[in-house]
């Protein structure tokens, strides 16, 4: 049997009548049923077609595997079937499932008006030159975001995101931020906003809704070096700034890496790696617990909202954290070669830098040489020295010279 069935996974817009295309209307008038969400489907009850309701693609696909008699599919999704959307994920499995010898099928997709193109219209304003972040139902660095640009728009859905971003607004200090705020977009009873950071409320931000964030003050920290004075100091040790430059051109992240800070102190190398992307995760590993608390203050300066700070003493806590893609080591409270093992275990080919003042610690570095813990070090010292006014003189003070010791996988 060669069945050739018409599937289209259709972009219906907001919801609401008036924002869906004539392409739109004139593929659902020819299905012969309509599958998708609860909220979809009430959105087309007109077309009076058979429906089932569902949005995860294995139930689609067994409800179409026993329901040969529709030929012509038509499959609703909000917004634009190319933003944010789940229309992807559902073709990969349909052609998985369905596509087999038995049956024949093509997979359509049609676009629809997306909320945040909608309601840039409504402001007067442009999305081509803004971060567009979807927090609906998935872990964002949207913080960090609205702190580094002028123009964000923002997927909310549901009171628990709505209370967190009212509290990290705050916690961050992004008061004078304005918040436009899209809610029931296309329908009768629909609302826009405007509200300042300090102003949020949950309520604000409850239910779906779309919003988009301007930043008149956007922070200029980034992909830049932060001088020592900036920092929230105290009496932890902190990595100097020219040290810290070349350890993170030495690390090579990536736009997603995953970084261990060991040894963080006060969380400089932590922050300036999280500034280099806002899709990057750092774990800052610190014993002492003022150190903890200059990582928590910094992080607030710096709006590196995922930088997380982690009291306690490497290997023992990285058991439970997500496997690395990069480690720098500042500090082992001598249990370098244990760190070394904890994180070659989790990912042989994790990239290592390290610093090292003592001559112990150099000697625990080619231990863990030819234990193949380090499997093909590179080892430079460097000597920095900085110019103090002395009277009519400058004169060149000397900083502890420091090895950077740099593992990655060759190629």
């Amino acid at each position: 049997m060669n069945i050739t069935r018409q599937i289209y996974l259709i972009g219906i817009g907001m919801g609401s009548r008036n924002t869906r295309t004539l392409l739109t209307e004139s593929i659902l008038e020819q299905c012969d049923c309509i599958i998708g969400a609860s909220r979809m489907l009430e959105s087309v009850q007109e077309y009076n077609k058979p429906q089932f309701c569902s949005y995860k693609p294995d139930e689609i696909c067994q409800w179409l595997d026993t329901h040969l008699q529709y030929q012509n599919i038509g499959i609703v999704l909000s917004g634009d079937t190319g933003f944010y959307s789940g229309a992807k994920k559902l073709e990969n499995v349909i052609k998985t499932k369905l596509g087999n010898d038995e049956q024949c099928i093509q997979v359509y997709q049609i676009p629809g008006i997306s909320s945040v193109v909608y309601l840039a219209a409504k402001l007067h304003t442009s999305w081509d030159d803004a971060k567009i972040i979807s927090a609906h139902g998935e872990k964002q660095n949207y913080i960090q975001t609205i702190a580094n640009h002028n123009k964000t728009f923002l997927l909310l859905g549901g009171n628990d995101i709505a209370e967190e971003v009212c509290k990290k607004v705050k916690k961050y200090h992004l008061d004078d931020t304005l918040f436009y705020i899209g809610k029931n977009l296309s329908y009768e009873n629909e609302l826009i906003v405007i509200r300042k950071g300090s102003e949020l409320t949950i309520e604000d931000l409850s239910g779906l809704c779309t919003v988009m964030v301007k930043n008149t003050r956007p922070q200029s920290w980034k992909y830049k070096g932060i001088p020592e004075e900036d920092w929230v100091r105290g009496k932890v040790p902190m990595t100097k700034e020219e040290i810290r430059e070349i350890s993170l051109r030495k690390l090579g992240l990536t736009e997603e890496a995953v970084l261990y800070d060991i040894g963080a102190g006060t969380g400089s190398v932590s922050i300036e790696a999280a500034l280099c992307s806002e899709k990057i995760r750092v774990y800052a590993i610190e014993k002492n617990p003022e150190g903890i608390s200059l990582i928590e203050e910094n992080k607030k300066k710096f709006c590196t909202d995922w930088v997380t700070a982690i009291e306690g003493v490497a290997p023992d806590v990285l058991s439970k954290l997500e496997k690395p893609t990069h480690v720098f080591i500042g500090g082992t409270s001598g249990n370098l070669k244990a760190i070394l093992k904890a994180v070659r275990d989790k990912n042989p080919e994790v990239t290592i830098v390290l610093n090292a003042i003592s001559l112990e610690t150099i000697k625990e570095i080619m231990e863990a040489t030819k234990e193949r813990l380090l499997q093909n070090p590179e080892i430079i010292q460097v000597c920095v020295s900085k110019a103090k006014t002395l009277g009519q003189y400058h004169m060149m003070l000397g900083q502890n010279p420091i090895y950077i010791v740099t593992d990655r996988k060759e190629g």
